[in-house]
């Protein structure tokens, strides 16, 4: 309900701004200097919050009051007609503008690297979407460098937890937070979702439980580090758990997709095409899940904290914090459940591909 909400309340801020524009654009002899105040406060708020959903080829940390963005660059690679690469700090190219690269022009537009001419000219549809040429972007981008970094970070952390259990079997340092959280994925997803086979796959269900949930907890540092609430991401993760189930599964798995035992023929017939439908809906439904909650409650944050601009008035300044204060707990507990929840189904998934049914029991007998 609470996601719901979140959707509707930024499609509304989103309509009113819109409707804004357009009454802005419509109406008769209306000098752009006299637009609403809150209208335009209303545009910025919504390109912040697009900016921060969005990846991109910088890493910036705040911007000061003249609209300067503090951080540091990052390597821009792509390949056309061989790999080009330069920092993203190269003279205005964040900026949009034309940056030539070996005698070829390129320029950033929505956090997408375009071939151009000269003169930086872009070519677009009817419906407003660009149709030059995209380039092969393999940049290290903001989420790919916290990708890499929390990738560094795991390692080091769990390689340390494991030397010290060499050493003794009492837990100690950050081992007395995790062993908690490694026995809680053992015992209470990986054993009752896939029983006794679960030594084979509780590696990946640990690795994708802390990754998720280091990755969400760092989504809400006010860094625009949004991971997860990227569907490339979580379309990967989907892609994943998809793979280790598909080449798990024993025949009784693909016997009761395939050709369901115990039913009448003409039912097989019908059932085959759902069963495999459901083979695909099953990583879908684990994509758009993650995906979603994490979005949502990011644009439902930052949406709070910009109405305090629109008003600008005693109640906004102190209602609209308060409310800002609890979702954003809130999306504390929705950081640790969508890791428990990614994993849960991954196990639930995956056991129900190498369960061994109750008519493998009775003919054993």
């Amino acid at each position: 309900m609470f996601k719901k909400f979140a959707v509707l309340f930024y499609s509304i801020f989103v309509l009113n701004l819109v409707s804004a524009q357009h009454g802005e654009a419509t109406a008769e002899a209306v000098p752009a200097t006299e637009l609403s105040e809150k209208d335009k406060v209303s545009k910025e708020n919504k390109e912040f919050i697009d900016h921060h959903l969005l990846d991109a080829h910088d890493f910036t940390l705040m911007v000061d009051k003249e609209g300067h963005h503090i951080g540091f660059p990052l390597p821009v690679i792509f390949y056309d007609n061989g790999f080009r690469s330069f920092m993203s700090n190269k003279e205005g190219f964040m900026h949009g503008e034309t940056t030539e690269v070996d005698g070829s022009f390129y320029k950033l537009h929505h956090e997408k690297i375009y071939k151009t001419d000269a003169a930086g000219t872009l070519a677009f549809d009817k419906e407003g979407h660009v149709t030059s040429e995209k380039v092969l972007d393999l940049s290290i981008t903001k989420s790919v460098l916290i990708l890499i970094l929390v990738s560094i970070f795991m390692l080091i952390l769990f390689t340390g937890m494991a030397k010290s259990y060499k050493k003794s079997q009492v837990p100690t340092g950050a081992t007395k937070f995790l062993e908690p959280l490694v026995i809680f994925v053992r015992d209470e997803i990986a054993i009752p979702n896939i029983g006794h086979k679960y030594k084979r796959f509780i590696g990946y269900l640990l690795t994708v439980f802390f990754f998720i949930l280091f990755l969400n907890v760092l989504g809400l540092m006010p860094f625009g580090i949004n991971v997860t609430g990227n569907i490339t991401m979580t379309f990967f993760l989907a892609i994943l758990t998809y793979l280790i189930t598909t080449f798990s599964a024993n025949k009784d798995y693909w016997k009761h997709i395939f050709w369901m035992p115990g039913v009448p023929v003409p039912m097989k017939l019908i059932m085959l095409p759902i069963e495999l439908l459901g083979t695909i809906t099953k990583p879908f439904a684990l994509m758009i899940r993650l995906f979603a909650n994490m979005t949502a409650g990011h644009i439902v944050v930052m949406s709070l904290i910009g109405l305090i601009y629109v008003f600008k008035n005693f109640a906004a300044g102190v209602a609209f914090p308060f409310l800002t204060l609890v979702i954003y707990l809130l999306e504390v507990l929705v950081a640790f459940l969508q890791a428990y929840i990614f994993t849960m189904l991954s196990a639930l998934f995956i056991g129900m591909a190498v369960q061994e049914h109750e008519h493998e029991h009775h003919a054993a007998h």
